[in-house]
């Protein structure tokens, strides 16, 4: 069995006004579709996509601003990761030169007490 399709005897224009109608008015929908000849259920039918797009491209676009704000910051924080880890590795590497070169403290004392004890 096959199905056949429904011929849908309205046009989009008569769609879009029915809800535009609909939306304005300040009666409930269920009463402009009754003075509209059409069903309730077909007019919220509708009203859900001829007037959901315009809030889900308003959507969209907010959405894509924030999504390029993330991308942002995503990459920002990458770069200040970088520039601390840079600073850390250059801290350590100072940090190590100086311990390696430097004699313990208790070894420098007593050569300077050596020396001082020389120069006497």
């Amino acid at each position: 069995m096959t199905k056949q399709k429904k011929h849908n005897p309205y046009t989009a224009e008569f769609k879009e006004s029915a809800v535009k109608l609909a939306i304005e008015s300040d009666q409930p929908i269920s009463r402009t579709a009754e003075e509209l000849g059409i069903n309730k259920n077909t007019l919220h039918t509708w009203i859900s996509k001829y007037h959901g797009p315009q809030k889900q491209r308003a959507g969209q676009v907010e959405e894509a601003h924030l999504y390029d704000e993330l991308k942002r910051l995503r990459k920002e924080n990458k770069r200040l990761a970088e520039e601390r880890d840079i600073l850390k590795n250059r801290s350590r590497a100072t940090t190590a030169h100086r311990t390696e070169t430097r004699a313990p403290l208790h070894w420098r004392s007593a050569r300077t007490m050596t020396v001082s004890l020389l120069v006497i």
